[in-house]
C-alpha cells in the first residue's frame, strides 16, 4: 500500500491540522468543522491527480470545440459516522457527480480500556468497478476502517481504493499495509507515534466527533 503523508511536505493541510490539535481554537466547533471539510478538499484535489482521464471535446460559446481532460472512472465517497461527515464533504465539494455511501461505526466499551468496533448502519451503491474513496478523519487502530471497507464489500468489489484520514497512528498505518489490497493508497495528513491505553492517538486531538458536533451520552 503506498502511503502519501502531507506532513512530509509542509502545505495548508499543516496549517489546519496546528488548528485542529490547538486546545485555544478546536472548541469553536463552526471552525473545525470546516478545517476537515478544508483538508477534504485539498486531499481531493491531490487524489485526482492520481485518476484516469479521458480526452472529451466541449464546444465553446466562440462556436469551436475544445479539447479538454475529463476523470474516466466512477468514484464513489465513502465516510465513516459521525466525524467523517464534514471530512466527506470537503471531498464531495470538488467530486460533485460522486457516488456516497455511509457507514456507521463505533466503538462499543466493555469496560473502561476494552472495546470492540460494531457496524449498525450501511447505505452504498454497487460498488463494482469503482473508485472507491474510504475517509475517516482518525485513524488510532485501524479497526475501524478495517471492519467498514469489509462491510462496504458486500456492495461489491472495487476496481480501487484510496483511505484519507487527516491524523494517522504509525501502528494503524503498518496494520493497513498487512491487511488492506496492495494497490491500495493511503492518504493522511501526519502519522503520530503513539495511542495511549484507551488507544486514542497522541499527541492526536482528542475526539473529532465530540469537537465537531458535541459530547454524547
Amino acid at each position: 500500500m503506498k502511503v502519501h503523508n502531507f506532513a512530509l511536505h509542509p502545505s495548508l493541510v499543516s496549517q489546519y491540522l496546528a488548528e485542529m490539535r490547538d486546545i485555544a481554537v478546536q472548541t469553536d466547533r463552526l471552525r473545525f468543522r470546516r478545517n476537515l471539510e478544508r483538508i477534504g478538499e485539498i486531499f481531493a484535489y491531490e487524489i485526482s491527480k492520481d485518476l484516469h482521464y479521458a480526452k472529451r471535446d466541449v464546444r465553446t460559446p466562440l462556436g469551436v470545440d475544445a479539447e479538454c481532460d475529463v476523470i474516466d472512472e466512477k468514484i464513489v465517497l465513502a465516510t465513516i459516522f459521525r466525524a467523517g461527515v464534514p471530512f466527506h464533504q470537503g471531498f464531495l465539494r470538488y467530486f460533485d457527480d460522486a457516488e456516497n455511501a455511509f457507514v456507521s461505526a463505533y466503538r462499543k466499551y466493555k469496560e473502561k480500556e476494552n472495546f470492540e468496533i460494531c457496524i449498525e448502519y450501511l447505505a452504498s451503491p454497487c460498488l463494482d468497478g469503482k473508485t472507491l474513496i474510504l475517509c475517516d478523519p482518525m485513524l488510532a487502530t485501524g479497526a475501524s476502517m478495517e471492519l467498514s471497507y469489509k462491510a462496504l464489500l458486500t456492495k461489491g468489489t472495487p476496481a480501487k481504493l484510496h483511505i484519507a484520514s487527516v491524523i494517522a497512528s504509525k501502528k494503524a498505518v503498518d496494520y493497513l499495509k498487512d491487511i488492506m489490497p496492495d494497490d491500495a493508497e493511503l492518504w493522511v495528513g501526519v502519522i503520530d507515534d503513539k495511542i495511549n491505553a484507551h488507544s486514542y492517538i497522541v499527541p492526536g486531538l482528542g475526539d473529532a466527533g465530540d469537537l465537531a458536533y458535541g459530547t454524547k451520552e
